[in-house]
């Protein structure tokens, strides 16, 4: 065994130990933990730091060009921004005993990158992290997680979203053998919804922006696309194009078009090939390996790692390791056995006879480092090249503190989801200050707040309409008045840069860490927790948020304030 594996495998036991004999000898117990527990300083020592220089990935150590033969690695998760199932999920990366398990079978795939799509940040991965580490393995883990991911029918880039994706960026940029993070994953999948991706993009801003702020190592954020023929191009572009701290840092493309023992040619590869000639940015394949043929042969894999495309592509990560019912596993588990599948010896054949050939950093100087250009507004994309603004739960606090009339913390979700649409309903401009529109890059400053702090912006605006007639705030028991207060200091800047109206631009970044540490329970795709109501209108992609239930309609919200008339929230 080498010393590596007995460091491991050390871990592993140690770990199990202190769970068992805490009650029993608490002074071995101690000294146990002195000797074995984690400490991150010590797991970056051994890890070399990937970088990356145009459209390549390098080692730090040694400048040489790094590709990606990686495996997806996560069972029953879905972070596409559709999910209505169960916003659980399992991190496998806190699972020493399934790390310890699988790992050296992905060894024996020649691994060096799992691809992980929901992290819990309250949760410990530094037995996993240390072994993947050993075994030379990288990760790229996805920011989102079911039920609270950035949703493609009703976007939003809010301060609970922030929250969760800053909580994985801490709990996980220590580790050196982070190659970095998607900020989405297949969010736009055909035109009328490409609204979305200045959400994503946003997303990417910001993540880039914090890393920067807490002075972590250099991480890059990238975005993972699906492979549809519409908007493929304009996706690439859109992500890739304006200042360079808005963009992504790498491109992930999820292709299922080589199918079979197919070619080149006939799955396309040479056309995206060329497409991605000119990228300034890393790109490989997030995911790949069609199965409408079973069992898959992979012999895609000596196209991807050969001369035609390692100029171009970053190597790609095959889906998955786990046997599901959608049967693109490489091994099938039960409980602590992984039995290989006829897929896992056909990617092991397959990816042993490549030898990928690329150039060194120190002799690589990157022609293609134009940005592209963005894609114009119109019937085939949606997405504005202005992003919505970052979240800053300290505005949305300092906005409550100044407003006369406000939302009441303890309304149900459905009260709240029909008073949103009475209330933007009955009065013009109300809630301009809260609705985002991903299409004329026009949003309110206070679009990013929680729910209750827009709901409350919202009763506000029409009292004060209402010249501050205390009936206008009873909202049938919902809204309470309050003393407002003045703002000073900080709130006195933030609010300024706000406007009175609420549709300013706020320059001011968020301060403190903007984690909360906790995996939420729900925003974005599922609909269960501030989710968000859409209007697709003439004029593109609008979103206003409803509060905690489904979707609703702002046409639908108009129409029944007008059937209802003032007299509903004068009660």
């Amino acid at each position: 065994m080498k010393l590596s594996e007995t460091i491991s495998t050390a871990f592993v036991a140690a770990s199990i130990l202190t769970a068992t004999v805490t009650a029993q000898v608490d002074p071995i117990v101690i000294k146990v933990r002195i000797a074995f527990m984690p400490n991150p300083s010590v797991l970056n020592a051994s890890s070399p730091s990937l970088i990356w220089k145009g459209s390549k990935f390098f080692y730090k150590t040694n400048g040489t060009e790094f590709f990606i033969k990686g495996v997806a690695y996560q069972q029953d998760v879905s972070t596409n921004g559709t999910s209505t199932g169960s916003d659980q999920y399992t991190d496998p990366l806190t699972d020493a005993a399934g790390c310890q398990r699988d790992i050296p079978l992905l060894q024996e795939l020649q691994t060096n990158t799992i691809r992980v799509y929901a992290i819990n940040p309250d949760q410990d991965h530094s037995a996993c992290m240390q072994m993947l580490q050993d075994a030379g393995i990288y990760l790229i883990a996805d920011l989102s997680q079911p039920g609270l991911s950035i949703n493609r029918d009703s976007p939003q880039w809010n301060d609970e979203l922030y929250a969760r994706y800053t909580s994985v960026v801490d709990v996980m940029q220590n580790y050196t053998n982070v190659l970095g993070f998607f900020a989405g994953n297949e969010v736009s999948n055909q035109a009328n919804n490409t609204g979305a991706s200045a959400f994503v993009k946003a997303a990417v801003r910001d993540m880039k922006a914090y890393i920067k702020q807490k002075n972590y190592r250099t991480i890059g954020v990238g975005y993972a696309t699906n492979d549809d023929a519409s908007i493929r191009v304009d996706l690439a572009d859109y992500f890739n194009c304006g200042p360079a701290e808005d963009s992504i840092d790498f491109w992930g493309y999820n292709i299922y078009s080589w199918c079979g023992d197919s070619s080149y040619t006939q799955s396309g590869y040479d056309v995206r090939t060329e497409e991605f000639a000119n990228y300034s940015v890393p790109a490989f394949f997030a995911e790949y390996g069609c199965n409408t043929v079973q069992p898959r042969m992979f012999t895609e894999v000596g196209t991807l790692f050969g001369s035609d495309m390692t100029p171009v592509w970053s190597g790609g990560i095959v889906y998955m390791y786990f046997q599901e019912a959608n049967n693109y596993g490489l091994v099938s588990v039960d409980g602590n056995t992984a039995s290989k599948l006829p897929d896992f010896t056909a990617l092991s054949s397959q990816i042993a006879m490549v030898t990928p050939s690329g150039v060194n950093s120190a002799s690589y100087t990157p022609t293609n480092t134009q940005a592209q250009a963005c894609p114009t507004v119109g019937s085939d994309w949606e997405a504005a090249s202005a992003l919505p603004p970052t979240p800053n739960e300290q505005l949305c606090g300092c906005m409550i503190q100044g407003l006369s009339c406000v939302a009441k913390s303890n309304i149900n979700d459905t009260e709240v989801e029909t008073l949103f649409g009475t209330v933007c309903g009955l009065s013009a401009g109300v809630c301009d200050a809260i609705t985002p529109n991903g299409t004329t890059g026009i949003y309110g400053a206070y679009s990013m707040c929680n729910s209750t702090e827009q709901l409350s912006w919202a009763f506000n605006a029409y009292y004060l309409k209402q010249q501050n007639n205390p009936s206008a705030c009873a909202f049938g028991g919902a809204g309470q008045t309050q003393a407002s207060a003045t703002p000073t200091g900080n709130c006195k800047s933030l609010l300024s840069q706000a406007g009175t109206a609420g549709t300013g631009t706020v320059t001011s970044a968020p301060t403190g860490t903007g984690s909360s540490g906790g995996s939420g329970s729900g925003s974005g795709s599922s609909g269960s927790s501030s989710s968000t109501a859409t209007k697709k209108a003439a004029a593109g992609m609008v979103t206003v948020p409803s509060f905690d239930l489904g979707l609703l309609q702002l046409g639908a919200y108009v129409v029944g304030a007008v059937l209802t008339g003032a007299g509903m929230i004068l009660l």
